[in-house]
């Protein structure tokens, strides 16, 4: 199987690549799973359930979140029925929605689970413990399993790295936005990324009119953030190739299409 994951959509230019580009990515390298994290799909904040629709329909197979999980209240209305949706399942107990799906394709089925860190997070419940669980209820139809790590600091991601390693498939990092270059397979076979990346401006800073944010640090008073709506756009992603049997990974390689990164279909 290979696994097709592609990071954290930002606003409007995020949605427009992956439409443009989710398809072309899927008709080169053919996944049996594609994942979207879309936490950040609705103007930089959020989720609408037309969004969600529109990931499933350029091609996605799951969509996770993350911190901004609930910033678009239209969340509330439709997360329960959305089975290929998945926020973070260490929310508390009653939170709408779950923490874990399951995808079937071509026969074979895999488990997807989202995860948040604590460390510059609010303090919600330990992703470690969460982590288990989820993974025990997983083990019981499906050796692939993908963790969709949503947190701040590498040193935590790495730790959830190293504690899942060998009993997950992959564990990989979003929410910073900057793809990183420590693309690995750890000992015991689980593929291992700190962050995939952001897909959404090009020129902004994570996403965001820059403007803004230079504003921010050079005064600290208080700015609202905008996503640009014109400008260059790019789109983060990974490629993961796994052992069926096993549910072990063999190789994950990092993509990236922007001005100076062109896609080259085969």
């Amino acid at each position: 199987m290979k696994i097709l994951f592609v990071g954290d959509v930002v606003g409007s230019p995020g949605r427009e690549m992956i439409t443009e580009y989710l398809p072309k990515l899927k008709s080169k390298y053919r996944p049996e799973l594609t994942i979207v994290n879309g936490e950040n799909a609705a103007g930089g904040r959020g989720i609408t359930e037309k969004i969600y629709k529109q990931f499933l329909n350029d091609g996605a197979n799951a969509v996770t979140l993350g911190n901004h999980s609930w910033d678009n209240k239209d969340v509330f209305e439709f997360i329960d029925a959305a089975k290929s949706i998945v926020r973070p399942g260490n929310f508390p107990k009653g939170t709408p929605g779950t923490g874990l799906t399951f995808v079937k394709s071509g026969g074979v089925e895999a488990a997807v689970i989202s995860l948040q860190g604590r460390t510059f997070l609010p303090a919600i419940d330990c992703p470690f413990e969460t982590a288990e669980e989820l993974i025990n209820q997983a083990k019981n139809k499906t050796n692939i399993i993908f963790v969709d790590f949503h947190a701040e600091a590498t040193s935590e991601k790495q730790a959830m790295g190293w504690f899942l390693d060998g009993k997950v498939t992959a564990v990989i990092g979003t929410h910073t936005h900057v793809q990183t270059a420590d693309n690995r397979i750890l000992p015991n076979g689980t593929a291992y990324l700190t962050d995939v990346g952001m897909t959404g401006p090009y020129d902004g800073i994570l996403g965001m009119e820059r403007g803004a944010v230079i504003k921010r640090f050079l005064t600290s008073l208080p700015v609202r953030f905008e996503v640009p709506k014109d400008g260059r756009k790019q789109l983060s992603a990974c490629l993961i190739d796994v052992d069926n049997k096993t549910g072990k990974a063999r190789k994950i390689d990092t993509l990236l299409i922007n001005d100076d990164h062109l896609f080259i279909a085969e």
